[in-house]
């Protein structure tokens, strides 16, 4: 094995730091019409297409049932990801979607798993239960690596990412009808951002099946 010389172990050192002190983050808050924090809305960049491209969103996850419930509420997923739903409640469900970007349907027994769900279209998905009509979860699958959730806090947190100008937009599965997505727009630089977006939600906790507005 070839070893490194002195000025090329500086040199790799050199690149290394650049591109570390090139590495910034983003804090997005997201906040409804009453200035609350706003949790589970999915937050998307438009990045600069310079720069070491972000970690890969998880291609797996698993949607549990527990007291007549979806945990969580909103999923991210790539293209080509897949989702579980397992029943850890006390009585069956019918899982089912009826979306555009994929439809099925299941009866979920107590203690059991479904089989994987594969998304290969981007969008929304809706999925409710046949049996308890206020149970309801969304599937948000995307093509853009730059999008999460965000916290209880309502805050989104992006790191490593390239110093530059973006735009940002936050969706929510309780929007109010007509309401469009909060957009923005920020400059990242190497002491990193932060945005605010003021969400329009509906006072409820849920939102129909049928509002799908895009994000």
């Amino acid at each position: 094995m070839s070893k490194l010389t002195l000025p090329a172990a500086a040199a790799l050192l050199t690149l290394l730091f650049e591109g570390a002190s090139m590495a910034a983050s983003l804090d997005v808050a997201v906040i409804d019409q009453g200035g609350k924090p706003v949790e589970s809305a999915v937050v998307s960049l438009n990045a600069p297409t310079s720069g070491t491209a972000p970690p890969a969103l998880a291609t797996q996850a698993v949607i549990n049932q527990n007291f007549e419930t979806f945990l969580p509420l909103v999923t991210i997923l790539p293209v080509g990801g897949s989702v579980v739903f397992r029943n850890s409640d006390r009585t069956m469900h019918q899982v089912y979607s009826f979306s555009a970007i994929k439809r099925f349907a299941f009866e979920v027994d107590v203690g059991q798993t479904t089989p994987a769900v594969k998304f290969d279209k981007p969008g929304i998905a809706a999925i409710g239960c046949n049996i308890h009509d206020q149970m309801i979860t969304y599937v948000v699958v995307t093509d853009n690596p730059y999008t999460k959730l965000s916290s209880n806090q309502g805050i989104a947190h992006f790191d490593a990412l390239p110093p530059g100008h973006y735009s940002v937009a936050a969706w929510h599965p309780d929007l109010a009808p007509g309401a469009r997505p909060s957009s923005g727009e920020v400059d990242v630089g190497q002491d990193g951002g932060k945005i605010s977006l003021v969400i329009k939600l509906l006072p409820r906790r849920m939102a129909p099946m049928s509002h799908m507005g895009a994000y």
